[in-house]
């Protein structure tokens, strides 16, 4: 007793079992066009997660070498961002990587940072002095009171000094200077920088220098530089000032007049400088007088005249002493230079006395270099007296 069969089942296979034959029914009542698009359906759901997770991957990835790349790269690690403030759409900035090095390496004698600009108009080349970094004290101090001097070599005969910086070995300078440099001669042309410390009036003593050839930089931009500072070079005599002053001697009343006219090309870091007279008779102090102070300037203009009583039995026998003096750091006044004259004089102050002898009654003024106050009084202390030409013999 059975159920009458389906007039529309379709009979299964034969060699098939109850089973199989059901998944083909159903197989068979489901359209083929409907399977396709629910299997591309799900193929492509699979293929755009696939894809997904693969960006996502492969952006991490980057972000993370790029934060290691920029490390090293990072301009401001080495002071350049000031300089892209300060300059033309022009600039030139070289690759200062290997500035950053370890103590005790290239950098023991300091870095300058420095512009360059050449105007082929008017044949100038433009320096700027920015500023130093990791300077080197020169003693036993742990700072220095650095400033810098700035010429071309071969000598052109002008240089520049920027102001000296107390207790810093990190000075910052922005200063620019000019010099004139005709376009053919910047092969042969080399710039040079020389940091000095300034502590002591009367002797500079040199931290650094530099010396950059011109003809191996591209002067068609505008230049900013980090360079390397190198051990300071020999020594050159120092160089502290002039001073301009007038004589009169009056045998009849025994007067001896000076007259201080004025100084130029002191330190620019000199503090109230102002000039001590001092006659000294047989090497012993006898009479000194002193000019007023003058603040704030590296040529001084005084105009202030002494007379000191002078026999002219004593004439051959005493010794003119000028000295400019200043302040330096411990508050504290310090000789800068000393000029002297006398029958023990030397060079051109010796002459400057015997034209006073000679000239009688007039006034006779040059100027005269000032050297060191060591070798001055070491001088006196050595130097013969000569017997000058008196007035009348």
């Amino acid at each position: 007793m059975g159920h009458p069969p389906d007039p529309y089942s379709v009979p299964a296979p034969v060699g098939t079992s109850a089973g199989p034959g059901l998944i083909s029914d159903l197989i068979t009542r489901i359209p083929w066009s409907r399977w396709a698009l629910v299997a591309a359906a799900v193929l492509a759901g699979v293929l755009v997660s696939f894809l997904l997770c693969a960006f996502c991957c492969c952006r991490r990835r980057g972000r993370c070498r790029g934060r290691h790349r920029k490390k090293p790269r990072d301009k401001k690690a080495v002071g350049l961002g000031r300089a892209c403030g300060t300059t033309t759409t022009h600039l030139v900035q070289p690759d200062v990587d290997n500035v950053e090095s370890g103590p005790g390496g290239p950098q023991q004698w300091g870095r300058l940072q420095l512009s360059l600009e050449y105007d082929f108009g008017s044949q100038e080349i433009k320096v700027g002095l920015r500023q130093a970094a990791d300077l080197r004290p020169g003693g036993p101090r742990a700072t220095a009171d650095p400033y810098a001097r700035v010429s071309l070599s071969p000598p052109s005969g002008r240089s520049h000094e920027t102001k000296v910086h107390r207790s810093t070995l990190c000075p910052v300078f922005d200063e620019t200077c000019c010099f004139h440099v005709p376009p053919d001669e910047l092969p042969q042309t080399a710039l040079r920088v020389q940091v000095l410390d300034g502590r002591s009036l009367s002797q500079h003593q040199p931290l650094a220098e530099l010396s950059l050839p011109l003809g191996a930089v591209d002067l068609q931009h505008v230049l900013e530089l980090w360079l390397q500072l190198g051990p300071p070079g020999a020594a050159e005599p120092e160089q502290v000032g002039e001073l301009c002053f007038s004589l009169r001697y009056v045998p009849g009343s025994g007067r001896l007049t000076v007259v201080v006219l004025e100084a130029r090309g002191l330190s620019p870091g000199l503090a109230e400088p102002y000039v001590k007279v001092q006659l000294l008779l047989k090497q012993r102090k006898w009479k000194k007088r002193k000019t007023s102070a003058r603040k704030g300037t590296a040529a001084p203009y005084f105009n202030e005249a002494f007379t000191f009583p002078v026999p002219f039995s004593q004439i051959q026998s005493v010794d003119l002493v000028l000295a400019v003096w200043a302040r330096g750091p411990q508050f504290r006044a310090e000789p800068v230079g000393k000029v002297v004259l006398g029958a023990r004089a030397s060079g051109q102050p010796l002459q400057h006395w015997a034209d006073m002898l000679a000239h009688a009654r007039r006034p006779v003024g040059q100027w005269h270099r000032l050297q060191l106050a060591r070798e001055v009084d070491r001088a006196l202390a050595l130097q013969p007296r000569w017997r000058l030409p008196l007035p009348g013999s």
